[in-house]
């Protein structure tokens, strides 16, 4: 696979991943609830990881294609790589007032908005044209 390709479907997956708009997100990291979620790395009380996350991530749903750096696509790839695995880690019950939530929320991915396509499959906009897959061909819990 060329580079042009992997970052076509890194751009992709990520667009995917993130449900959130610039405008919503950047309102969300405002909130008490998206600042009291997530690991913070080094001295206490800092930022979480997450939060900035979401910052960056509206810095790169704002850019043209064409202005993004292998630095972003390494991003990129961490966002989507985290959103899938703490999907595959839904709590069962209502997750509208939950950590889990908020901290999937921090980085641009509302879990009540819509499901996640499955790795590799066909895109949100591709299942909204045509229907969902059959339940054999999608993960677990989708």
């Amino acid at each position: 696979m060329s580079r042009g390709d992997e970052d076509r479907d890194t751009y992709r997956e990520f667009t995917e991943a993130v449900n959130m708009k610039p405008a919503e997100l950047s309102t969300w990291l405002e909130t008490d609830e998206s600042k009291h979620v997530g690991w913070r790395k080094g001295t206490k009380g800092g930022e979480s990881v997450g939060h900035e996350s979401g910052r960056r991530i509206i810095g790169l749903l704002r850019r043209k294609r064409d202005q993004l750096s292998e630095a972003d696509y390494r991003h990129m790839r961490k966002v989507v790589g985290y959103v899938r695995r703490h999907m595959a880690q839904r709590p069962s019950g209502d997750v509208r007032q939950t950590r889990w939530r908020y901290s999937l929320m921090n980085w641009g991915h509302d879990p009540v908005k819509a499901p996640l396509p499955p790795p590799g499959g066909p895109s949100r906009k591709a299942l909204e044209r045509h229907g969902e897959p059959p339940k054999a061909r999608r993960g677990p819990g989708r």
